[in-house]
């Protein structure tokens, strides 16, 4: 029958972190978590719009203990707004959920192409600013949860023009970014294995899931056509949020989850189903890559990690 909701274990003491909780597999999670007696803390760029997730979840019959908070993850000044109001809290798990996909270009706040600034630099640096805040030397071990795409497969880090200044096709900058996820998760958990943390971290994708991400890329265009024409596919093809979200509630809550791993759906071309360990592209396990990506990402967004290069032969 393989993992499903069900299977989460007793959350109860442990608070959670996740970014884009009001919609999508973020909400699901979020409305899971909440479920099974965790704390959870919901980064949401818009408040509004988060508060009324959580009601809708309050509404659905759960006894949900739910903080939510700001977090633009498109602006490294709000990041550090959010992490700061959490320095004297002890974080149990980040779930890095929020991203945008297959927009026309445009740019964060900061100068960064929004793609890799939101899905791949937002996260880095809020990863990187709570890490005081994690749970890293206790038991229980701690995790951070990075949500990647299938997509990433196709993705190759440009280096020559990370913001896709010369050039831009919509689908090449968002596996970019989902292939950094994968890369940020692998070389995380080779850091923490070197510092000999208590902590884990993996990435996941969630298959092909009925969300509105699939939408926005239409709706800034203006293409009602296109508009439609996502609505049949995810009718046809895809799978409920709830269940895209299964890969990420397992990673961030099952004892058996193995740090530096990649989970996603199991079942048909991997775009449905329930969660099983996987195998990422080739090129997300390029180790000179990920360190290149690291160090180039603590240089945009100004923020260091407080752990030791891996040593050499440490596996993801």
């Amino acid at each position: 029958m393989g993992w499903t909701a069900d299977d989460i274990p007793d959350q109860h003491g442990r608070t959670i972190v996740i970014t884009g909780a009001n919609s999508g597999i973020g909400f699901e999670a979020t409305r899971e978590l909440a479920r099974n007696g965790a704390t959870v803390i919901m980064a949401c760029r818009s408040l509004e719009r988060g508060e009324d997730a959580a009601r809708d979840i309050r509404e659905d019959g759960t006894d949900a203990d739910l903080r939510v908070e700001e977090c633009d993850l498109g602006s490294l000044e709000s990041i550090r707004t959010f992490a700061n109001g959490l320095e004297d809290e002890v974080i149990d798990v980040l779930i890095n959920n929020a991203g945008v996909m297959a927009i026309p270009r445009s740019e964060t706040e900061d100068g960064f192409e929004t793609q890799f600034g939101v899905n791949h630099l937002g996260h880095f640096a809020l990863t990187g600013l709570l890490l005081d805040t994690l749970s890293i030397d206790e038991e229980p071990d701690s995790r951070i949860v990075t949500v990647s795409s299938g997509v990433h497969e196709r993705g190759e880090i440009n280096f020559d023009d990370l913001q896709h200044e010369q050039s831009y096709d919509k689908w090449d900058a968002y596996a970019q970014s989902k292939l950094a996820n994968v890369l940020f998760a692998y070389e995380l958990e080779r850091r923490l294995l070197t510092a000999d943390a208590n902590a884990k971290s993996i990435a996941v994708h969630p298959g092909y899931a009925d969300t509105q991400l699939q939408f926005r890329g239409p709706e800034q265009r203006g293409s009602r056509l296109r508009k439609t024409g996502m609505w049949i596919m995810n009718t046809v093809l895809a799978q409920s949020a709830g269940k895209g979200a299964l890969p990420t509630l397992y990673a961030a809550t099952d004892p058996d989850a193995e740090g530096g791993a990649y989970y996603g759906p199991g079942g048909f071309q991997n775009m449905r189903g329930t969660p099983e360990r996987q195998a990422s592209s080739d090129r997300s396990y390029d180790e000179e890559t990920a360190r290149r990506l690291w160090a180039v990402s603590s240089e945009l967004t100004g923020v260091t990690y407080d752990l030791p290069e891996p040593k050499a032969g440490v596996p993801a």
